[in-house]
């Protein structure tokens, strides 16, 4: 299960005013994709488009436009940016420290391989390994000196920043790299369409008993207590802040032991090209919520994470969160833009970054505090690249576009199609599955709500796939997006027979099985969706510790959990809520448990009057199921007498891990009124009454269950 995110971020009327560039804003972007003492299939792709997207944000975002000779690029790829080697990172680096002055603010970028390698000084180091960060001029491991050529450790990573903030500069950054993680099965993706950018210590020559040595040394490594929170790779994150050093905020796209990718981004538009899902992901969150803090930056990420299943890592972050992003605050700007004519279009400064693709709708208002109300025309995007889009009038328009105008993104619809990747040809699931989808297809309602595509194609929410090697070799395996499954979360990963079943048997189990899995996408689908809308509610989750002797909460038990982290739980630990109606009307909260088996658990609703408080605890992790689950909850304002709104009916049982044969057809078995069954994804700890139906807005919550001691 996994970690945590919160909706409710700003977005209100205010003019998104392009702001001067400004002299102390300073930046350096690194990229480092083709290493030249490493075998092509090791080179990566995305850096080089990585660097090139971030320069493009920071020098024309609203909050704090960076001057493009502020801006320096270390890429290979890129034109006139020098190669991401050791002795240049260095050199610019120690340039930064030397321009920095107090009040200046630095970002940092790395995009590239990670590796982890025997801790040059084992007491800095939990684990006894170093974090790496691979320049383009990587060598292999030298067992004389016991290191590996020309890396960047992360000792040396943390020192160059500090020595930035020794000036009283501000720092951010961010690490699109990774450094271990283990085995895992696939589905087939499009050719060379993920990577990992991780390398693992045996590909450059680090033997085996250096690094079980090294681990040997440790001072006792992170897993040793399953809830322990992850450490940072870099040292920089931690510590408190000496009198006149500036600000650190660090953003890391895996955790130590995970690995991160890249891929073909954004999914499924046209004009894709690979980029760091991580650094996509974030810059495409800033761009669409510009102004926002750290911290809504860090659960919104997450957010999108848990909605697209873009990544099975779990983003990392550290350090003052509650700022706004380049400490600028830009609350309150929305998604709008000046926009030119062009011919019978106009011209927008702003693309598939800012969430404008084909069929966006845009409204044109005379100016830009006007409100939605006040449209002179409304306009869809006719095609869109990373920064710039050409939007077509829908129906009449003005002849000319009036000075000041603007156009401004209204909502997208919601597209509640499961999008199924087939397995390969060739096997004989496939040909099952073959003959199952002939069935299913000639049910029309199932027609219109499930959509096949082939193996590989990208932009598959679900994808089948078929595991000779595996236990059930004769099962098609129901893969989340990422078409990856770590070996040990197997036996818990969904699967279906298919030698036992006729096709009308198969499609019937088939189509059971997508309903469960659309109704938990879709319900995270449409929190996404809301995750802008203002209340003034503030949420903050609890932890606790069951006892199952006295059949409660142990006493002094109770701590706030640390947001945008995504805390890990084990059984008879316990999860609460503490809720606080800071507005001027009641609000109505569902609170909904969404199991990593795709089950809905409604765990309670309640009516909040103005300034009341709610403290209660709700889930009771146990041990039927380890993984990602997310605490959903769905807050309403109250207007006039009404019921209490109650989501009970969103209920659904589990996805079974082995799906046996079932008897009947598939009709009925995507309806969705069936709502209302019992599931085992948790237990309520809340006797809270239920009464009929909603208008959400969604806060979201990750949480990571995994085994005890």
């Amino acid at each position: 299960m996994r970690h945590l995110i919160r909706a409710g971020l700003v977005s209100a009327l205010a003019l998104a005013a392009a702001l001067p560039a400004l002299a102390d804003s300073r930046a350096l972007l690194i990229g480092a994709s083709k290493y030249d003492n490493l075998d092509e299939s090791a080179w990566l792709y995305g850096p080089t488009n990585d660097v090139e997207l971030v320069k493009g944000y920071l020098t024309s975002n609203p909050v704090m436009r960076f001057a493009p000779a502020n801006v320096t690029v270390l890429a290979d790829g890129v034109e006139g940016a020098a190669p991401a080697t050791l002795a240049a990172i260095r050199a610019e680096m120690a340039a930064l420290a030397e321009a920095s002055a107090p009040g200046d603010f630095v970002y940092l970028h790395f995009s590239g391989h990670g590796t982890q390698a025997p801790a040059a000084d084992p007491a800095t180091e939990l684990d006894g390994l170093d974090e790496l960060f691979l320049p383009v001029d990587i060598g292999p491991w030298n067992d004389t000196v016991g290191t590996v050529e020309n890396a960047l450790v992360d000792d040396e990573i943390g020192a160059m920043i500090d020595a930035i903030r020794a000036k009283g500069a501000d720092v951010w950054v961010v690490f699109d790299s990774c450094h271990s993680g283990t085995a895992t099965r696939a589905a087939p993706a499009e050719a060379d369409e993920v990577r990992q950018r991780q390398l693992r210590p045996e590909d450059l020559g680090i033997p085996a008993a250096a690094l079980a040595a090294a681990e040997g040394r440790s001072r006792g490594v992170p897993s040793d207590d399953p809830r322990a929170r992850p450490e940072a790779s870099v040292e920089a994150a931690a510590g408190a802040e000496a009198e006149g050093q500036g600000r650190l905020v660090a953003f890391f796209a895996a955790q130590t032991t995970e690995t991160t990718p890249e891929k073909n981004m954004p999914r499924g538009q046209p004009g894709r090209k690979p980029q760091g899902v991580f650094t996509y992901t974030l810059f495409e969150t800033m761009a669409e919520r510009p102004g926002i803090t750290y911290r809504q930056l860090a659960q919104e990420v997450l957010r999108k994470y848990s909605v697209l299943n873009l990544a099975r890592s779990t983003p990392l972050f550290e350090g003052d969160l509650d700022q706004p992003v380049f400490g600028e605050g830009g609350a309150g700007l929305i998604q709008q833009w000046t926009a030119t004519q062009d011919g019978a279009a106009l011209k927008v400064p702003a693309g598939t970054l800012h969430g404008l693709v084909p069929g966006t709708g845009l409204l044109m208002l005379a100016s830009p505090a006007d409100p939605d109300e006040a449209a002179l025309a409304r306009y869809t995007i006719a095609d869109a690249s990373t920064f710039s889009a050409s939007a077509r009038p829908e129906g009449a328009a003005p002849n000319e576009v009036p000075p000041g105008a603007v156009l401004r993104k209204v909502a997208q619809e919601l597209d509640f199609t499961l999008t199924v990747a087939l397995p390969p040809e060739g096997s004989a699931p496939a040909g099952a599955m073959a003959a199952a989808v002939e069935e299913m297809m000639a049910e029309p309602a199932l027609a219109a709500r499930v959509r096949f595509v082939p193996a590989g194609t990208e932009g598959a929410e679900l994808r089948l796939a078929v595991l000779p090697e595996s236990p059930r070799p004769d099962a098609l395996w129901l893969l989340p997006a990422t078409g990856l499954v770590a070996e040990e979360d197997l036996p818990r990963t969904p699967s279906i027979s298919t030698a036992d079943k006729t096709p009308a048997q198969l499609s019937a189990v088939l189509a059971d099985s997508f309903a469960t899995v659309a109704k938990a996408l879709n319900l995270m689908k449409v929190g996404a969706a809301t995750a802008s809308a203002p209340l003034p509610v503030e949420a903050r989750l609890i932890t606790g510790r069951f006892d199952p002797q006295t059949g409660t909460v142990v006493e002094g038990s109770r701590a706030m959990l640390e947001e945008a982290v995504v805390p890990r739980m084990v059984p008879d630990d316990t999860i609460g809520l503490r809720l606080t109606n800071s507005g001027e009307t009641p609000v109505d909260y569902n609170l909904l448990y969404v199991g990593v088996d795709y089950g809905i658990t409604f765990m309670g609703n309640g009516r909040m009057q103005p300034g009341a408080t709610l403290d209660d605890d709700f889930v009771l992790i146990t041990d039927e199921n380890f993984g990602r689950d997310r605490l959903i909850v769905i807050l309403s304002p109250v207007s006039g007498q009404t019921a209490t709104e109650d989501l009970s009916f969103l209920e659904q049982d589990p996805l079974n891990m082995a799906r046996k044969a079932m008897t009947g057809g598939v009709r009925g078995l995507l309806d969705m009124a069936g709502f209302g069954q019992t599931t085992r994804g948790g237990i309520t700890l809340s006797s809270r009454a239920r009464t009929p139906e909603p208008v959400p807005v969604f806060l979201q919550y990750e949480i990571e269950t995994v085994p005890g001691d």
